[in-house]
Parts: C-alpha cells; structure tokens; sequence
C-alpha cells in the first residue's frame, strides 16, 4: 500500500495561514536524512493526512506563546474499532526546541505506521490494534526560531515567556547577537597575551588554557554578541525562558526549587493544550516523550522519594529491558538516577493520565568520537580530558561530518573589543547528529515505539465451564487473559482511583453470587458481597483470573469486560 507519490499542497487549502514558507515539496515517504523546520513539519504532516485520510485525522490542538499550531496526528484503523475504544499510544517531541531530532522520530513513526500498512505484518498488526497519537513538536516557537535565527546549540530551548533576566525593566533585550549572519552563534575570542589560553599545538583551531607560569595567547570573549541595552554586559537577557519540561502539573514546584518551571503548573499555553488533548484522550495506556541528548530510556519516578507499584516497573521493564537491547549503547533507568526533576511531562503522564510514560533521550555524543588503534585488535576510548575530546570531535567533523560542525575562526571587527575572532562549533553540532546518522537513529527509537504497540492490553474472554447446580441455578465459571506485557490499567492508577477501574459486568440473568476464582480444585471463591453482577479489578500484563457466578434463571448470559485502556471484551452464555 506504499504510495510514492508528489503531494503538492496549495497555501489556501488546507491550515490556511499554516502552510510552509519554502519552495520545495514534501513527498510521501518522508525523507529522513534531512532535518524538516517548523513549517515543513505541518507540511510533512498535512501530507500524510492527504495520502491517508482513511487512517489519520489532523488537528491543530493549540496555539503557542507566538501563535503557532500545534499539531497532532491520529492514525487508527477504523474497521478495527473507533479510535477510542483501543489502546492508545502516545507519542511527542521537541519540548526543548533546540531538540529538533527528536521531532524527526514522531515524523519517522508516523511515516513508518502508514507507508508500510498492509506490507509489513508487524506494522500491520499495530495499526489495526491501537490508536497512535503523535505530537511531533510540542515547543514550536522554539523549533521555529531554532531553524530560523542565530542559534548555540543549546538557545531557544525554553517557551518564549518574556523574562527580565538581568532585573533592569526590560524584557528579552540583550540576548546573543549573530554579528557575522551565518545562522549560528559562535565563540568570540581575542588575541590577548595576558589570556589565559593559547593555541593547541595538536590543533590550531582549538584553545588550551596555559600552565602556570606560560605566556597567553588569547581570552575567551564568549559567545557573539553586543551589548544592546547599554548596560555594559553582553548577552545577559536572551529569550525569555520556561522549561517546557518542568511546567506540569505533578509534583510541580516553584522556580526557587525547580528552574524553569514557570509562575504555575500549565502555564505554558502549549502545555496547557497537550494536557488537554491527553484528558481528552483518556485510552492513551503509553506515552513517549523524545529528548535529545545522552542515549537513555527513562522512567518514573523523576525524584527518588516518589516511589511506584512494583507491578508497574515490572511492565516498564518488559519495555526497558528490550528497547536497549533495540538501541545499542542507551541506558534504560529511573529518572531520578540522572538527576530529580520536578513538573516533569512523563511524572504528569503517569500520575495525572494513568499511563505507562519513557523519555527517550536520543543522541549520544560517544558515536561522534573517533578512538586511537594502540596495535591490532586494541583501541583505547578519548581522555576524558576536555582537550582531547574536543580534537577527537574535530577528527569526526573533519573526516565524517565533512567539517560541517566546526566553523574556521575569522577575524570580525566589534564595535566595543575592537578585533576579534568568530569561530568554533555550529548550532546543528553537539547535541544533534549529523543528518548521515538521522536515518538510523528514526528508525531504531520508533522501533522501541513499535514494541510498545505489540505489548499493549489484549484482552480475550472465555466461558470454560458451566455446570447445573440446583433448581434453576447454575454455576458457570469465566476466564479473563491479558496476552502481552502492559496492564489494562496501571497499578498506580487502580491504587489512586484515578479513573473508574475496569469492570466485568453479567447481564441477562439475576447473579446471586460471583467473585474472584482462586482455587479452582477446590473450589474456593472470594465471593463478593454487595452486586456481584459487577466486578472491579484490573489485568496485569501477560496474566490471567477466573470468576465463578452462581446465576439464577435460563437464557443468553453476557459478560463485558470493560476498560478506559483496552480493548473491550465479550462473551456470552446460553443456559
């Protein structure tokens, strides 16, 4: 069912206003060793949309601070079930908006689940099962000016909340300055022989500090930029910040305590619209959320004193255990074993939305590093040294990125140091990978995304015994089994009452009594006492239960075993 197919989309169709501002067309399948900018994302997925409307639906679930779309992509077979009535699987990227990759991975996911339906089994299967949700960028003010500005690899991270960093009344005015109009922010530096740095002599385009007692060769101005509000500081009050990430609503706490977490929880007008789209999709069972840096799969709790259902972290682990085998070199832990966070997506997900949630923090900077060979059969790993990591990621940029990460110095002349040198890594260095590297790591993280579809809830239903025990009163026993790895509602959420529990009900005949089956030789029963014709209880992963009813009357019995997260089921019996 693969289409290669040129979709040309004219700006007054469809998401008038929201079409891209460039030239060139998306094509169906997306291309992946590329990266896509805020406007050819919603091109990208107004593309989809138009190449699949059977499956998708898209929609725009919000506006940012600036007023861009936020856009999600919902992909269900609706022959299989309506799009509630299945398990939900939740994907979404680029909350940091320099995190550009990890907006890649939702459009890989996305582009993988409908290009091969219908041609890969797995693919297949997954489509039919359960629902996908995919925000492949939440901060996209951040993703727009990441592409369009000036940037450090690390800038237009944050919400763009107007913030007064340096306390002077003014808002946002004195942020780094791209002096020589390249599209990056690069390193300042000066010759300057009381510096307390001089020239590699591995390198010349590196900097090392000098030992006690050696002459300098140059100072560190930092990165580029002016002093725009005359204060005598230079890029002091950049674009406001509010980290996307630490906005939620559980266990959110103040700046004083958690940086960037905002005036409140949800403050973040984008925030705010993707709680809401999770509220509203209350079937989401798991949820993943794409970082960019440092080759990790984490779980909750995010802060070591929160502690979960054991059941719960046996269920993580089905996922865990597997996706680092999925993707070699990353790390599958609790978050709080990186460091504690507070008002943290995947915590909201978990505690608030009753879903299973990871943080898949994509690139690991170990792949750009290029090791020495000792002798035959033996490699050592870089110094840990600064120094020598820095001249192992110029040997990768100048023999594999083909020195696209690394910008030669050039002499600039500014209007306060006078001669200076603008020079060092680029914006799309560090913390992404090169776009040769793209293709495998989409494909890899949205496979771990695929081994999820296969492990959510699937519920089946049986009668497997019935049996005349007295005057029209009959005995007849159900099994209920979960055959994959998920619960049909996490252990968490059955404990807090997050939401009504999953439920067997017993309708067409008067129940007398009913209850769990726990031992089935023996016959003994934990017989419920008030409405035994409902029973409320939740199906771990890769389990099963029996319940005996004693039902009084004859004709078509139906049991329906109900739940917000799975698939329901039903069975029915004639006595």
């Amino acid at each position: 069912m693969k289409r290669y197919i040129l979709f040309i989309l004219l700006f007054a169709i469809v998401f008038a206003g929201n079409a891209t501002d460039n030239k060139a067309k998306i094509e169906v399948p997306l291309r992946f060793d590329r990266y896509y900018s805020y406007d050819e994302v919603v091109e990208a997925l107004q593309v989809l949309h138009a190449a699949y409307p059977e499956f998708t639906t898209l929609d725009s679930i919000g506006k940012s601070e600036e007023g861009r779309a936020i856009y999600a992509l919902t992909i269900n077979n609706p022959k299989t079930g309506d799009v509630l009535s299945k398990p939900g699987v939740y994907v979404d990227g680029n909350i940091h908006g320099n995190e550009i990759q990890a907006g890649e991975v939702c459009l890989y996911y996305a582009n993988m689940l409908l290009t091969k339906y219908g041609e890969n089994e797995k693919i297949t299967k997954a489509v039919d099962k359960n629902a996908h949700y995919i925000v492949p960028v939440v901060n996209v003010d951040g993703r727009y000016h990441f592409f369009k500005d000036g940037n450090t690899s690390s800038s237009n991270r944050g919400l763009r909340v107007p913030r007064d960093d340096d306390h002077d009344g003014l808002f946002d005015e004195d942020g780094p300055d791209d002096l020589d109009g390249d599209g990056n922010i690069c390193q300042m530096r000066i010759k300057d022989e009381h510096g307390n740095y001089k020239i590699d002599p591995e390198d010349k385009r590196l900097l090392v500090r000098v030992k006690p007692g050696e002459k300098g060769e140059y100072s560190i101005l930092g990165y580029e930029g002016i002093d725009n509000d005359g204060d005598g500081k230079f890029n002091e009050d950049s674009e406001g910040y509010l980290d996307p990430n630490r906005n939620w609503g559980y266990n959110w706490m103040p700046p004083y305590i958690q940086r960037g977490a905002g005036n409140f929880p949800l403050s973040g007008t984008g925030i705010k619209a993707v709680h809401e789209f999770m509220a509203s999709h209350p079937n989401i069972i798991i949820g993943y959320a794409f970082h960019n840096t440092g080759g990790m799969w984490l779980r909750v709790p995010a802060e070591k004193s929160t502690e979960i259902p054991r059941t719960d972290i046996a269920a993580y682990d089905i996922i865990g255990n597997e996706a680092i085998k999925i993707t070699p070199g990353y790390v599958y832990m609790p978050a709080y074993d990186l460091y504690p966070t507070y008002g943290d997506s995947d915590s909201h997900m978990f505690f608030i939305h009753g879903a299973y949630s990871f943080v898949g923090e994509l690139f690991m900077r170990s792949a750009q590093e290029t090791y020495k060979v000792k002798k035959k059969g033996e490699t050592t790993a870089p110094s840990n040294s600064r120094e020598e990591q820095n001249r192992e990621r110029l040997k990768f940029n100048d023999n594999v990125a083909l020195g696209e990460l690394y910008k030669d110095w050039k002499p600039f002349t500014h209007p306060v140091y006078g001669e200076i040198e603008i020079g060092g890594w680029v914006k799309m260095s560090s913390r992404l990978p090169h776009t040769f590297m793209l293709p495998e790591l989409v494909h890899r993280n949205a496979a771990v995304v695929l081994l999820s579809d296969e492990q959510t809830p699937e519920l089946t239903i049986e009668v497997f015994d019935v049996k005349e025990i007295g005057k029209n009163l009959s005995q007849v026993r159900v099994r209920i089994e979960n055959k994959k790895g998920l619960s049909s509602m996490t252990a968490q959420a059955f404990k807090d009452k997050l939401y009504q529990r999953d439920g067997l009900k017993v309708e067409g005949g008067k129940v007398v009594a009913g209850g769990k089956l726990s031992d089935i030789r023996l016959n003994k029963v934990s017989y419920k006492e008030n409405k035994p014709e409902v029973q409320f209880f939740a199906m771990p992963g890769n389990s099963r239960v029996e319940y005996q009813f004693l039902i009084e009357g004859k004709g078509e019995i139906t049991f329906n075993y109900e739940s917000q997260k799975a698939k329901n089921v039903t069975t029915s019996v004639k006595l």
